[in-house]
């Protein structure tokens, strides 16, 4: 199997390109919050004031994350992309 081919093919579709692709960078940016917050809980001082409030950014980027990838679902139902190559 081309890879390189395959992955260039899939870059082409626009629901990669403008929901997939941010939606898996919200994900991260959800797990850095996440695991910064934790972080911050277990610390020996947890009323220290940090620099972001990490509950926020993981809320708001999984609420991005899940949008995007809703709308990458219907971007991939609606495309020619085969469920498995």
């Amino acid at each position: 199997m081309n890879w390189p081919a395959l992955l260039s093919d899939l870059l082409d579709h626009d629901w990669i390109a403008w929901y997939l692709l941010p939606g898996l960078a919200a994900s991260a940016v959800a797990l850095l919050g996440w695991s910064r917050e934790r972080a911050r809980k277990a610390r020996s001082e947890p009323d220290a004031v940090g620099l972001l409030d990490w509950t926020n950014v993981t809320f708001w980027a999984s609420f991005v994350a899940l949008v995007l990838f809703a709308a990458a679902f219907k971007g991939w139902l609606t495309s020619d992309v085969p469920i498995w190559p």
